[in-house]
């Protein structure tokens, strides 16, 4: 009876420990952090939001979502942004004040088309017809990037009609029926599948698009913004990120 007792004892006291450790490793996470994510993380990182809140209650997760090359400008011009997610490392490099990047997630291009494909799109080499309204995004922005890049692997010059700031946007013109095509990521396809269809294309293998993560060396909550990316980084964030068609580093 005495050993029994002593083994419980014990038992409860190893529960408690192990709690504490747990505790001491999340310990002084507070306020608020403020996230600047590129507008195809905005699915993802809306749910990976939620999440780090759950896991750290007294935390609240601000995100502002938009092209990465607005985001850098606005960072570089003083908004308060903790941590800035990229979806390419040339803007994320534009950041004088980042701290250490480290990549979190890859995507690719594919044509997005209204669903039911009432256009009959077949693949890029539809984006050289005057005749058809088209969408990309601008250069500047990282899907624009990706999309001349797969353009010149292919040797084709698009004829868009639309050039527009952040690859939302171009998506938003296909599920408005405002172009009959328009080039984004597989994922934003995926987080849309009710009102898009997907058509994959050999070329976009030409320009995959790394997305790098970093907190900011001036951010006004360093132990929760490192603690942020840290979680970006974690199984239980890439398996929602690989969920939503991103591929693994």
């Amino acid at each position: 009876m005495f050993r029994r007792t002593v083994a419980a004892a014990l038992a409860a006291f190893a529960l408690v420990s192990c709690s504490a450790s747990a505790d001491s490793g999340t310990a002084g996470l507070s306020g608020t952090v403020n996230v600047f994510a590129a507008a195809s993380l905005t699915g993802t990182f809306t749910q990976l939001g939620k999440d780090f809140e759950a896991a750290h209650p007294g935390v609240k997760v601000v995100f502002n979502f938009a092209g990465s090359s607005a985001l850098a400008q606005q960072i570089n011009q003083g908004a308060p942004a903790d941590v800035f997610a990229s979806a390419s490392p040339k803007n994320l490099d534009q950041v004088k004040d980042k701290g250490t990047p480290k990549t979190f997630a890859r995507n690719k291009l594919e044509i997005a088309v209204p669903k039911g494909n009432p256009a009959g799109i077949k693949g890029l080499a539809d984006f050289t017809d005057k005749n058809r309204k088209l969408a990309l995004c601008a250069e500047q922005v990282p899907c624009g990037a990706a999309a001349k890049k797969v353009f010149e692997a292919a040797k084709l010059t698009p004829e868009p009609d639309s050039l527009e700031q952040d690859v939302k946007a171009a998506l938003t013109k296909v599920t408005l029926g405002e172009v009959d095509a328009a080039l984004v990521y597989k994922t934003d396809i995926l987080a849309a599948k009710a009102k898009v269809d997907g058509i994959p294309f050999p070329e976009a293998d030409q320009a995959v698009t790394d997305y790098p993560i970093a907190a900011l060396t001036t951010s006004k909550n360093p132990t929760t913004a490192a603690a942020f990316v840290t979680y970006v980084l974690s199984p239980a964030a890439q398996k929602v990120l690989t969920t939503a068609g991103f591929e693994t580093p």
